[in-house]
């Protein structure tokens, strides 16, 4: 579920608890969380809107718009979809930010990432990639998926697919202007690691 930057101050704050989508299929689930600019949202219920007249003018501004008419012209005049109300509040910053930021990590943590990495290696039915992939993103800070995938001869999918899991542990983050580059600890981690 895509928000649109302008609202997500306004979630953080709590002013804006609900969204209105038209789906073929919901893209959250309810007790499901979704990451966002700001952190996480918990999804406390997604319903279906089966008239678009019980929608109220105050349901429509909790969801940040400023009347019911443009919240209808938002949602369109395509019959295509279902109109689903979307029910959530801020749950806090997302960990994989604090883990990006953790360093001095300690003889047993470093050990933790070294086998959660070999793990992934061991998975892959490619050569092992962990290490290969955070130094090139170390060289080249900022280089797009497709041409760092070129670079391990890998596609762009696969390749966005394994800096995810590098991602999930807090090695690497992605740069507004687009690319990828290793956080304090992936910095940490490569150095400590490539040492040894």
């Amino acid at each position: 579920m895509l928000i649109k930057h302008h609202l997500l101050k306004r979630i953080a704050d709590g002013s804006v608890t609900l969204a209105f989508r038209r789906w073929k299929r919901p893209t959250v689930k309810t007790g499901g969380q979704l990451r966002t600019a700001i952190g996480l949202l918990a999804i406390d219920a997604v319903t279906i809107v089966g008239n678009l007249d019980e929608i109220t003018e105050e349901a429509a501004q909790k969801a940040g718009y400023a009347s019911y008419s443009e919240l209808l012209q938002a949602l369109g005049k395509s019959e295509e979809g279902v109109v689903y109300r979307i029910e959530f509040h801020f749950a806090g910053q997302d960990p994989r930010d604090m883990l990006r930021e953790q360093v001095n990590l300690t003889e047993d943590e470093l050990a933790e990432v070294r086998q959660t990495l070999t793990r992934l290696d061991l998975k892959s039915q490619d050569d092992p990639w962990t290490m290969t992939v955070l130094r090139l993103i170390k060289q080249y800070p900022g280089l797009y998926a497709k041409e760092l995938a070129a670079l391990v001869s890998l596609e762009t999918q696969a390749l966005k697919a394994k800096v995810r899991k590098l991602k999930e542990m807090g090695l690497t983050e992605s740069i507004a202007r687009g690319g990828y580059q290793l956080s304090p600890r992936g910095c940490e981690v490569l150095d400590r690691l490539d040492s040894d």
